[in-house]
């Protein structure tokens, strides 16, 4: 069978190749002003949308200064907050002229033969209906397609600093669900591990020290200030600490297996996303039982993702109460291996889980009554945003 020689090609029109070129410039802005509006960002992001305007000069103020300028005709900057001013008390885009420019306020228009700046289109910046800065072009002469143009760039620019507001707002609803956790982790657990810590100090000093040990070690990370993510090595340490504690409680009625494959151990994952399902399986699945209670841990490798299952043999639970917890529900009563403390802990890890990798990602719970429960993660090796 012959086979055609490959030539290569022009990639499309010249139109094609304007829009790849424009596509391209703006994909150089949008990281930096993903971060807000900062003067470090607005460094980073000028020069790339004076590029995209194809101008001498831009600029770019927050509501109460300048935050930076690029391009020629830098003496000019002294009159960009007064621009900014006047423009967002409008609330509209306006047109500035040579007078407007001056570099001594009121005084004469520029009078450099090299400098490019005679006229300044300028646009608001808006994040959720909040003014929240200007972006401001200067160029020779105004025309109407310059005007709409800084318009259009305005407004992708106001997008992406909607984007960064977001992943902002996601970043404070993770760090309060990550406090309500710490609210949630058990007094009673607390107390009860140094009662038990307490208990060997006369009789088995050494282990005493070992649990007194762990359980400052299980606190320190419980009640770390250190991003939204961690390794699941350090989580899966974090449990560790947990279950050694409440072995200690329990002795022989509570048997534990870990079965982890050593490739997932780097992976991120949401800080305390395990240590309450395994505290919900040890104080509502296996305190109640009168036989040895057994939980057991595993983490595989399914090639994108990592496959995380919490197992107990413990009372179960009626599948329309797990259902109501992951939807946030309040639960009606109160106390010791209540369920008001399980759906908190459930409905918490579920919402980051989600809120980090999306909605197919959330928790998957299989329970019955007298059946046990068996809780499955489903974490993918490299997600936007997420690293520990």
């Amino acid at each position: 069978m012959a086979h055609r020689p490959w030539r290569r090609t022009h990639l499309g029109s010249e139109a094609d190749r304007a829009t790849f070129r424009t596509l391209h410039t703006a994909s150089l802005a949008g990281p930096a002003l993903r971060e807000g509006l900062t003067a470090a960002s607005a460094d980073r992001s000028a020069r790339h949308l004076r590029a995209l305007l194809g101008t001498p000069a831009i600029a770019l103020t927050d509501t109460t200064g300048l935050l930076t300028w690029d391009g020629s005709g830098g003496h000019h900057a002294t009159r960009a907050p007064d621009l900014a001013r006047i423009t967002l008390e409008r609330g509209s885009t306006r047109l500035f002229d040579a007078v407007d420019l001056a570099p001594d306020r009121g005084g004469e228009p520029c009078e450099a033969a090299s400098c490019p700046v005679r006229i300044a289109v300028v646009t608001p910046l808006v994040v959720e209906e909040r003014l929240v800065g200007t972006l401001q072009a200067y160029a020779p002469h105004a025309t109407a397609g310059f005007a709409r143009a800084v318009d259009e760039v305005a407004t992708w620019v106001s997008g992406q600093l909607e984007l960064a507001e977001l992943d902002a707002s996601r970043r404070r609803l993770m760090e309060a669900e990550v406090r309500a956790l710490r609210a949630q982790i058990s007094p009673h657990f607390i107390y009860n591990s140094l009662s038990t810590i307490a208990s060997f100090v006369r009789t088995d000093p050494d282990r005493a020290r070992e649990l007194l040990l762990e359980f400052a070690d299980f606190t320190r990370y419980s009640f770390r200030n250190h991003g939204d993510y961690t390794t699941l090595a350090e989580e899966l340490r974090s449990v560790e600490r947990y279950l050694l504690l409440e072995q200690a409680r329990f002795g022989d009625r509570l048997r534990v297996r870990l079965s982890v494959a050593p490739e997932v151990l780097t992976i991120a994952v949401p800080f305390l996303c395990l240590q309450p399902l395994v505290e919900n399986a040890v104080r509502h699945g296996l305190s109640q039982l009168e036989e040895p209670g057994r939980i057991s841990i595993s983490a595989a490798d399914l090639g994108h993702e990592c496959l995380i299952e919490v197992e107990d043999n413990g009372i179960g639970e009626e599948p329309e109460k797990v259902r109501r917890a992951l939807a946030g529900e309040p639960a009606t009563t109160s106390g010791e291996g209540d369920p008001r403390d399980r759906s908190v802990g459930l409905a918490n890890v579920d919402s980051r889980l989600r809120s980090s990798y999306g909605d197919d990602h959330g928790l998957v719970v299989e329970t019955a009554p007298g059946a046990g429960t068996k809780v499955i993660l489903r974490i993918p090796k490299f997600a936007p945003g997420v690293h520990a």
